[in-house]
């Protein structure tokens, strides 16, 4: 086969590659915005629907990995190639676990739905997994478009993610100060709000590998965050 035969069947395989995580971002964005509407209005059937759905992000995981390690024996890509293929494989990774915490997010709401209402709190951590949701948006618009100051922007805009979970961290306590019945509901809407600034984390960690894409390089500067907890970044990680 020709060198210009196999570049073809490189750049062709690569795209179906993309298309997936393109689909797969689609469904990750829309598990994290139907786990915090189901924490809202209180629906157990939209709850388990972000469940089930979880599944299919994971396959297409699997597939992902499947499709670049064949890619990578087969087309032996040179070094700028190669660079991008071991990004997408990091990408999804990062997707597949934002998936898995939208999915333990959904986990907690029926159990909320049998305790005392803390007011407020649902529609404030809507409005945070909002947040992560347009900066998702944005980084897979930054992978597309190879775009190294949008995905910056990502990486600076996870600060607001960090400052909404420190309001929502004090709030939690105060609720529990004043009402011992608070304490159980308040520890389980803090684990879903931690999920959800580790969601943050993980698509700053998307927009790193943009920029180390494209420029072959990641960012020189210390990431900015703002959680002023005590909490261990991992206590809320997905089973």
């Amino acid at each position: 086969m020709s060198e210009q035969h196999i570049s073809s069947a490189f750049d062709q395989e690569l795209e179906a590659i993309q298309a997936k995580i393109m689909k797969m971002g689609g469904l990750v964005e829309k598990a994290i915005y139907d786990a915090a509407r189901s924490l809202e209005l209180r629906d157990i059937e939209l709850a388990e629907e972000v469940r089930q759905r979880d599944r299919a992000i994971d396959g297409l995981e699997e597939d992902i990995n499947q499709d670049t390690a064949r890619l990578i024996a087969l087309r032996a890509p040179a070094a700028s190639d190669l660079r991008l293929v071991l990004s997408v494989i990091k990408i999804a990774g990062n997707l597949e676990r934002i998936g898995d915490y939208a999915k333990n997010m959904a986990k907690r709401t029926g159990v909320l739905n049998e305790l005392p209402a803390i007011n407020g709190s649902p529609s404030s951590l809507r409005r945070m997994a909002k947040e992560v949701q347009i900066m998702l948006s944005s980084a897979l618009d930054a992978y597309i478009q190879r775009d190294i100051e949008l995905a910056y922007e990502v990486l600076h805009r996870d600060h607001d993610v960090d400052q909404m979970y420190n309001a929502l961290f004090r709030e939690f306590i105060t609720f529990m100060m004043e009402d011992p019945r608070n304490i159980t509901p308040c520890m389980h809407l803090h684990f879903m709000a931690k999920n959800t600034e580790r969601m943050g984390d993980h698509v700053t960690n998307i927009a790193e590998q943009v920029i180390y894409f494209v420029t072959g390089e990641l960012p020189d500067e210390a990431r900015p965050k703002g959680d002023q907890t005590s909490v261990d970044p991992e206590a809320a990680a997905p089973a």
